[in-house]
């Protein structure tokens, strides 16, 4: 990769994530009380029947430094036992109204930390879809989990609830700078724990979960975390860059004070820790996963089908229509986005006097749904075929970029750095352009303007 500080200088700007399109900072508060309804019962009639389902668990048993979610260490022993209840009242009234000749091809647990709660309610909330909905053939049953927390009879209960994807968040093998973002070290050695993980499931799936550009790191010291997990081979492990939004989350001011990397140690941080674990055999997979190449998110890449949502990357065949319960979560609908309110107190109330808890949320019209799958693809599969898209939309090539209002000048930085090609209407972005992968897809995005404090620079 032929990236140096002008690269840096040149493509460091704010950029979404695209994690959604349009990105939730659109989502406004302007709906009518029917709405919610009348959009879940909608997505039964879309060309996405399958279902996926997210629940957010907030509760953290302390706040990491560098979090960026919606999480908080509980402030009464009854709150957790109140929430709980509210969520599976939540999800009973949402799958009313979902058709149950569909199927199921995901759930995904987030928070928060999943596992700050007893196993038994993890449990207790899979049984609700298990009992309501068939499932596709191999469905993933996913959780994110912090170590710290995961013991071995926590584990036997994770299994017999029926998970069979987790992602472990290391963050980082060093003590001293686990102890400087206020994050615990592994229970168990984390080999030792993931062993035991793949002695009761065979068929597991183990992410493992890096931040780079945290107080402390070096480039020397983040690969050789990188090094221990390549030991360890999880089925997929990701580096995610440190996403430094003090004007949002004021708990990371903290992280300012210890001193952040600049963005060239980011930068050697990621390329070193990339060529690690491209020697030992693992395949880049969008802008911050690695995968083993039996991986499906590999077979899903090089056949351009790698689909994302705010859960992470992820394939057509494991995902669907995401409903989500909890507080702050988002469901991703073919036709709009509900959120959930991210005041546990306020959403607790909306659920116990029947309401549908959303704060917000956007309806999406044609253009924007041209939009979104522009921007997924080119973010999931560095890969955005203009043809092939204009005639699932029915749509002329002319038409197509016209209802994107394309610009290509909008690309020239690209094709005069060499990061992408574009001939015969097909956008293919090369290795070094990935690095820059958020930046493309902005060139795609008539919506998109340049925003200090809006969104976390690219780099």
């Amino acid at each position: 990769m032929n990236i140096d500080a002008k690269f840096i200088e040149k493509y460091n700007v704010p950029v979404p994530r695209y994690t959604s399109y349009p990105p939730a900072l659109f989502f406004h508060s302007n709906f009518e009380s029917s709405k919610p309804l009348q959009l879940i019962q909608e997505s039964n009639t879309t060309e996405t029947d399958l279902i996926s389902f997210y629940i957010h668990i907030p509760f953290c048993h302390k706040i990491c430094h560098f979090c960026g979610c919606n999480a908080y260490k509980p402030t009464k022993k009854s709150i957790v036992e109140e929430y709980l209840i509210a969520l599976k009242k939540e999800i009973n009234t949402v799958i009313a109204h979902i058709d149950k000749s569909r199927k199921v091809a995901q759930i995904h647990y987030g928070g928060g930390t999943p596992n700050a709660i007893a196993a038994h309610y993890l449990k207790e909330i899979n049984e609700i879809f298990y009992d309501n909905f068939q499932f596709t053939a191999q469905p993933e049953i996913a959780i994110e989990c912090n170590p710290a927390h995961l013991d071995k009879p926590y584990v036997d209960e994770l299994i017999d609830a029926g998970f069979n994807r987790i992602s472990i968040g290391v963050q980082d093998f060093d003590t001293e700078i686990l102890k400087t973002i206020n994050r615990d070290p592994s229970f168990l050695d984390l080999s030792e724990l993931v062993d035991y993980f793949r002695s009761k499931k065979s068929d597991i799936s183990i992410n493992l979960d890096f931040i780079y550009g945290l107080p402390g790191q070096t480039v020397e010291s983040f690969n050789e975390s990188i090094k221990k997990a390549i030991a360890i081979q999880p089925e997929r492990l990701v580096t995610f860059s440190y996403a430094h939004v003090p004007w949002v989350k004021k708990h990371q001011q903290i992280l300012e004070k210890k001193g952040l990397p600049d963005s060239d140690s980011k930068l050697q941080m990621f390329l070193s820790s990339r060529q690690l674990l491209l020697a030992a055999g693992y395949i880049p997979i969008g802008l911050d996963h690695y995968v083993l190449p039996k991986d499906e998110l590999n077979n899903a890449y090089q056949t351009k089908t790698l689909h994302r949502n705010f859960q992470g990357y992820c394939t057509r065949k494991t995902t669907g229509q995401v409903y989500a319960f909890g507080v702050s979560a988002i469901s991703q609908l073919d036709n709009a986005y509900l959120q959930n309110f991210h005041d546990t107190d306020t959403y607790i109330n909306y659920i116990n006097k029947g309401l549908f808890p959303i704060e917000k949320g956007y309806e999406l019209n044609t253009t924007e749904k041209i939009i979104r799958e522009c921007v997924t693809n080119v973010m999931c599969n560095n890969y955005l075929d203009f043809n092939s898209l204009a005639q699932r939309f029915g749509l002329s090539v002319e038409a197509f970029k016209n209802e994107l209002d394309f610009n290509p000048e909008k690309l020239q930085p690209f094709l005069e750095d060499e990061l992408i090609d574009f001939s015969n209407n097909i956008l293919t972005v090369y290795e070094t352009g990935g690095f820059v992968i958020r930046n493309i897809a902005a060139a795609l995005d008539p919506q998109y303007k340049a925003t200090q404090g809006t969104y976390s620079k690219s780099i």
